[in-house]
């Protein structure tokens, strides 16, 4: 890939129920939505944000973004950039 190309980190914006608001378990799996994969955090903050605020009437109902460019490269947040 060129160095000019953007650099994709990669995130998912999912949500759902929760069964307390004392932790981070869903309700029921089948209805946790997955509202999509997006490029760069800023990108699905604006996805996330959107989801929260129709949501914001149900304290139950939460969402998360997901750092899934950690998950696929563990290493990555460790290594120093030497350019």
């Amino acid at each position: 890939m060129p160095d000019s190309a953007p650099q994709q980190l990669l995130h998912l914006v999912i949500g759902g129920e929760l069964v307390s608001l004392e932790k981070n378990e869903f309700k029921d799996l089948d209805k946790v939505e997955v509202v999509g994969v997006f490029p760069n955090y800023a990108t699905a903050y604006t996805a996330w944000k959107a989801k929260a605020q129709q949501t914001v009437d149900n304290a139950h109902m939460r969402y998360f973004i997901v750092h899934l460019h950690r998950l696929l490269d563990p290493a990555r947040d460790t290594k120093q950039d030497t350019k």
